[in-house]
This record gives structure tokens, C-alpha cells and sequence, in this order.
């Protein structure tokens, strides 16, 4: 499987627009948000799907990865 560039650059750049954490960076949510939603379900559509992502980023270290797109390819 090759990954989308755009579907990576859109998710490096892409903001919680709802709760507690509100206008931040999905990157820079913590770890255990992401782990509540896997266990309660989380948002369908495009959100839920982007969160989902961002658990599997956050479980396997690879948030760095997400910080280099937001520096290297910026938002269009």
C-alpha cells in the first residue's frame, strides 16, 4: 500500500474541532484521548477516521513523522 501524500499533509495540518482539546493539532493530542475514543468509538466519517490514524501514529512513536509534514509541506 502506498500512502497519499495529500492524506498525510491534510492530517499533519488538520485541527480537533470540538472539546477539550479544540483548535489543537491532532499531533499534539496526548496518546490517552485517542486510546479513550478506540475504546468508546470513535466520530464517524472523515474526524473518526483521522483519529484512528493518529492513535496507530501515536501507539507506534511516530509522531515525529507527522511534526516533519507540518514543517516540510505546509497547509495549501
Amino acid at each position: 500500500m502506498i500512502p497519499d501524500k495529500n492524506a498525510l499533509i491534510e492530517l499533519a495540518h488538520y485541527k480537533m474541532p470540538f472539546g477539550k482539546y479544540k483548535n489543537n493539532y491532532l499531533v499534539d493530542i496526548p496518546e490517552y484521548y485517542y486510546t479513550w475514543f478506540k475504546q468508546k468509538g470513535f466520530p464517524d466519517g472523515k474526524l473518526g477516521n483521522m483519529m484512528q490514524q493518529m492513535h496507530d501514529i501515536k501507539v507506534n512513536g511516530l509522531e515525529d513523522l507527522i511534526k516533519n509534514i507540518q514543517r516540510n509541506f505546509p497547509k495549501k
